[in-house]
């Protein structure tokens, strides 16, 4: 199987790879183990350089990175910028900290001495999506380096360019060859990549199907896996909130990245003393968005990452609307992978749009009565990843917040990642943690020392 560059945009190819042969994919993995035994032993203080480096790398190729993106899967060159930016500042974060985190932790006992080491453990397979293309991958490998492991990338098929732009960061940073590579290969490789025994451990991004297939042969081979997996982030509007900013805030929650995000806020919970009023701030916030080309520097909303992806995302709205749910907005695709800001309303439990998570730029507003019922609905969903709840009283904002069943929970602010903040979900949102000193301690082992 070739993986494909294509613009979603114009349809045009851009680029063919062949895919790696089995022998191509086990003499990767064991170059890269080979690196691991030297890497493991550096200090913190031969990594740190090379990691800072790394960032200076992204921020030099910051435009190109950016346009790269924009051609291989639609994002807007604006967002591609930021989203390299992010990684830079996530290489310097675990550059800067990754030693105090990993430092023995003394412990007292009946030895004369005795402490928690954290040792890095070998290779870690990254199998990583392409709607953050980079910025998935750097806030996985910047730990990972940091603490002294190795990784191997599976990206996405249809950004292999973006793959292997990462895999020459590290290069042109000076880390020593093969302690980052990135595996040509499709989804159906996978498998055995995790049953070869230098990988131990596995890392993904993605849906919960795909999440349940790698967690599933990870848990076979006894295996660490962190699971970071879909989303249906509820955006809680009570009716003491400042909806001017929360409808301004709305559109960039639902649309980032096209709304292929899986933190967007998706469903958009107001209490019934507002809902006519934000609907009409959020529904003309999100008419003016400008639709068109991701290279062009004025587009907020480019294509679907794929058309395939697009179509599904309609058949979603329509399966919705025939089951009585209301386009308040869009809801009619365009060309090639284009999909229009959509708001859908008079949403109810057994549509679609109520408990499916809707990836790409279709908001969907349920009305509540109160906010007892605003926190069912928030709650009535088998996803947990990240919300956000708006009020000015904030005392009422954190008490709701803690009651909703999230990895993450913002109170007047959008859900977002933040390197100095754990990161990851509950329920078939996924489990384990990415970022700040939890995510790194994901993939080390956690050693007791026990001297006399």
């Amino acid at each position: 199987m070739a993986l494909e560059s294509l613009n979603p945009a114009t349809g045009d190819v851009l680029e063919t790879f062949a895919e790696w042969s089995d022998e191509q994919v086990v003499s990767t993995v064991e170059t890269v183990h080979n690196a691991y035994l030297k890497w493991r032993t550096t200090a913190f203080a031969e990594r740190k350089p090379l990691m800072l480096k790394a960032a200076e790398v992204l921020r030099r190729r910051k435009d190109e990175f950016a346009t790269m993106m924009a051609l291989e899967m639609g994002k807007p060159v604006v967002e591609g910028r930021a989203e390299v930016e992010k990684c830079a500042l996530v290489c310097e974060y675990y550059a800067d900290n990754a030693e105090q985190m990993l430092a023995p932790e003394p412990i007292e006992s009946d030895a004369s001495r005795s402490y928690v080491a954290f040792r890095p453990q070998g290779i870690v397979l990254a199998v990583m999506p392409w709607n953050f293309p980079f910025w998935q991958v750097f806030r996985f490998a910047a730990p990972a380096l940091m603490a002294g492991n190795v990784g191997v990338l599976k990206h996405a098929s249809n950004v292999p360019r973006c793959a292997l732009a990462i895999e020459e960061v590290f290069v042109q940073a000076g880390f020593p060859a093969d302690v980052f590579r990135t595996l040509m290969i499709g989804s159906r490789k996978v498998a055995q990549v995790i049953e070869h025994p230098y990988v131990v451990a596995t890392t993904l991004t993605g849906s919960d199907i795909a999440g349940r297939k790698v967690a599933e042969k990870s848990g076979a081979m006894l295996k660490k896996s962190v699971m970071e997996l879909g989303g249906s982030d509820p955006f809680i509007v009570l009716n003491d909130a400042d909806l001017d900013l929360a409808a301004s805030v709305a559109v960039t929650a639902r649309c980032i990245n096209s709304g292929q995000s899986c933190i967007a806020a998706k469903r958009f919970i107001v209490e019934d003393g507002v809902y006519e009023s934000f609907l009409e701030k959020f529904k003309a916030n999100m008419a003016a968005l400008k639709v068109g080309d991701p290279c062009d520097e004025s587009t907020q909303v480019g294509p679907q990452a794929r058309e395939d992806l697009m179509r599904e995302l309609h058949d979603q709205v329509e399966a919705s609307v025939a089951k009585g749910a209301k386009v308040a907005l869009g809801g009619v695709p365009g060309e090639a992978a284009f999909y229009p800001p959509t708001i859908l309303t008079e949403v109810a439990k057994g549509m679609p749009a109520y408990s499916e998570e809707f990836f790409g730029p279709v908001a969907i507003v349920i009305r509540v009565k109160d906010a007892e019922e605003a926190l069912f609905v928030a709650n009535d969903t088998e996803f947990g990843l990240g919300g956000s709840v708006w009020t000015t009283d904030i005392e009422k904002g954190e008490k709701i917040a803690g009651q909703i069943r999230s990895g993450a929970v913002f109170v007047n602010g959008m859900t977002k990642s933040d390197p100095r903040l754990p990161f990851g979900g509950v329920g078939i949102s996924g489990f384990g943690r990415e970022l700040s000193h939890y995510g790194i301690k994901e993939f080390v082992n956690i050693q007791t020392v026990w001297i006399k």
